[in-house]
């Protein structure tokens, strides 16, 4: 069975609701009839009943099942500005500029939803950049306990390939931190590790990549990456980690023999921690276009789980991002359970 289709049958085990805010994507209108007919989510979508009805009866879907929120005429309206004016109060804030962004941005209303427990889960980004969706997730929703950074992982499904878990890779960051430094890289790194194990079962092992492997080149940029490897062993001892490794040495077995022997993870790493923001972005457009992979992206690091998309996702990613989603928020809530 393929990742996401385990992901999927997790997803159907408890249904999380699912905020979609950009319903004047035709994707979204897809991917929720898409989740509903596979019985994988609960999807909100935020819009008037008559647009949103009107598109998925153009594009020939059902959304028999799907909640559509008017944000414009929701009674939530004064709840969700009253909190956001409270959350942001510290920025100068007030009622009236909270009232008039969650009454006008689809977006902020969403986040509004998740963050009062009105809904498990958000995923955006196929009509807005990184940044002007991340930016409110973070402002609103913020880090988890015990976490300082927010960082974006992809899971990678590439066929025909024997690196990694069997094709499947995991790497991060590759849309959020910029210039990561190594207390951040680590942290990066160990949340990549949870992910993988929580996410795809197996044993995570987690390269720290660089254009040197094991002291072969001199340079600040490697002494970040070592840096950061070294507060990782320290803080997280249970994670199997190494660096710093050339890609080719982390996850081909003969030359990650050959250039790092004896490293616990040299040859077989199944998640790639890049070392900043430029790397991490053309490596994962590089597996996505050229490998021919299937990707997800998914946030890690949140309270709660809102997910960005590329802005290129097909109508197959959103969904699977989706129901990684509704994973994550089933995972949140049986920790929370445990507290």
């Amino acid at each position: 069975m393929s990742f996401i289709e385990t992901i999927k049958d997790r997803a159907r085990s408890d249904l999380k609701t699912i905020v979609l805010p950009e319903s004047e994507d035709d994707r979204t209108i897809l991917a929720a009839a898409k989740v509903l007919n596979e019985n994988t989510a609960s999807p909100i979508i935020i819009g008037t009943p008559e647009e949103v009805n009107a598109s998925a009866s153009r594009l020939g879907v059902d959304l028999t099942g799907a909640q559509i929120i008017d944000n414009k005429a929701s009674t939530e309206i004064d709840k969700y500005a009253s909190l956001l004016a409270e959350i942001r109060a510290k920025k100068g804030m007030t009622f009236e500029t909270a009232k008039d962004l969650v009454l006008n941005d689809k977006l902020t209303f969403g986040i509004m939803m998740v963050k009062s427990g009105d809904a498990d889960g958000l995923v955006s980004g196929a009509c807005h950049t990184s940044a002007d969706m991340l930016r409110p997730a973070l402002q609103i929703i913020k880090t988890a306990p015990g976490r300082k950074v927010a960082s974006i992982a992809f899971v990678f499904e590439i066929p025909d390939c024997e690196y990694g878990e069997n094709g499947i890779i995991l790497c991060a960051d590759c849309a959020l931190m910029q210039d990561p430094n190594p207390e951040e890289l680590a942290e990066i790194g160990a949340e990549s590790a949870a992910s993988f194990e929580a996410l795809i079962g197996k044993r995570p092992n987690v390269a720290f990549l660089c254009h040197s492997t094991k002291g072969s080149a001199n340079h600040p940029f490697v002494d970040k990456v070592v840096e950061a490897v070294r507060i990782a062993k320290e803080k997280y001892p249970d994670v199997n980690l190494d660096g710093e490794l050339q890609l080719d040495a982390a996850i081909v077995p003969e030359i990650g023999a050959s250039k790092a022997p004896g490293s616990p993870v040299a040859g077989k790493a199944n998640v790639l921690i890049f070392p900043n923001l430029e790397a991490g972005n053309i490596g994962y457009k590089l597996i996505q276009r050229i490998g021919k992979a299937e990707a997800y992206s998914f946030l890690q690091g949140l309270a709660a789980p809102v997910n960005d998309l590329s802005r290129g996702c097909s109508v197959d990613e959103l969904a699977g991002v989706i129901c990684i989603t509704a994973v994550q928020a089933q995972q949140i809530a049986a920790a929370n359970a445990k507290d």
